[in-house]
């Protein structure tokens, strides 16, 4: 089965009319199944939180949830916890709700352009994997070492013998801390891709601008997408569900090419949420 949403559901303009912004979740629940957590990467969040969310989507919807940046070494510095190991367990612990609800599909695991390919980031991982044991974790790599050809399969190997999800990135080629699109699957349940966008100038942090208002700020065009199509047929052979997200939210543009690739795919959802009415 392949699912495909967004990164978060606050920002994305095109999918809302006067809806107030505690509702928006409830109304992106009519447009897309899935949906990615990315509040949970700033700051591990209170379970009310989480709580409100799964009451206010569907049944079968689904919940990618970010991992916290202390956990993926974004973090520098000290963490606001007595360890690492009280971090991991907050963290799980607010998980619950979407747990309880069946409605986690993954928790996606992304590592900084500094994390490299050495033997003690490996057993970090291991590390990761261990304090997460049970849930479905998704592995994400920003640094090319990972993925250069004399480490490619390596690397896809120690995914698959420790039953990571791997997810497949579609991003500028713009120097070390940026992987090319490797197209395997390493989880026969799932496979998660993100569409980061192709802006390779913004793409590494530039002086004098905020780097989210520029690293994500592209529009794939209908050919750009098109020539994933027989990928991602490829990779539902590979995997039981394929996860998608688009990433590329600058402009606005992750909800409108979400919108198109299901088009492309030929897509339809079943038990998506009823859409808003707009009268006036």
């Amino acid at each position: 089965m392949i699912y495909i949403g967004v990164t978060g559901w606050g920002d994305h303009d095109s999918l809302y009319t006067n809806v107030s912004p505690k509702d928006k979740l409830k109304e992106y629940g009519a447009h897309f199944p899935i949906v990615e957590v990315d509040t949970t990467f700033y700051a591990i969040q209170p379970l009310r939180n989480a709580e409100k969310w799964v009451k206010e989507t569907p049944d079968t919807f689904q919940f990618i949830v970010k991992a916290y940046q202390g956990m993926t070494g974004h973090q520098r510095g000290n963490i606001p916890f007595q360890s690492i190991d009280a971090m991991f367990d907050a963290f799980k612990e607010s998980l619950q709700p979407y747990i309880t609800s069946n409605k986690l599909a993954m928790v996606l695991l992304q590592f900084p352009p500094w994390f490299d390919c050495k033997k003690e980031n490996v057993e970090y991982l291991r590390y990761c994997k261990k304090q997460l044991e049970g849930l479905p974790l998704a592995l994400e790599f920003r640094n090319q070492s990972w993925f250069r050809e004399s480490m490619r399969e390596r690397t896809l190997e120690f995914m698959r013998n420790e039953n990571w999800i791997h997810s497949i990135c579609d991003e500028p080629q713009a120097g070390e801390g940026s992987v090319p699109t490797v197209p395997q699957a390493t989880n026969s349940n799932a496979t998660l891709i993100r569409f980061h966008g192709r802006n390779v100038h913004g793409w590494n942090k530039q002086k004098d601008v905020n780097w989210r208002d520029v690293r994500y700020l592209y529009r794939y065009n209908t050919e750009e997408l098109r020539e994933w199509v027989p990928t991602i047929h490829q990779l539902e052979k590979q995997s039981k569900d394929v996860f998608i997200l688009f990433n590329n939210n600058s402009a606005g543009d992750a909800a409108d090419n979400a919108k198109e690739f299901i088009e492309l795919l030929g897509l339809q959802f079943d038990g998506l949420a009823p859409k808003q009415l707009d009268l006036f």
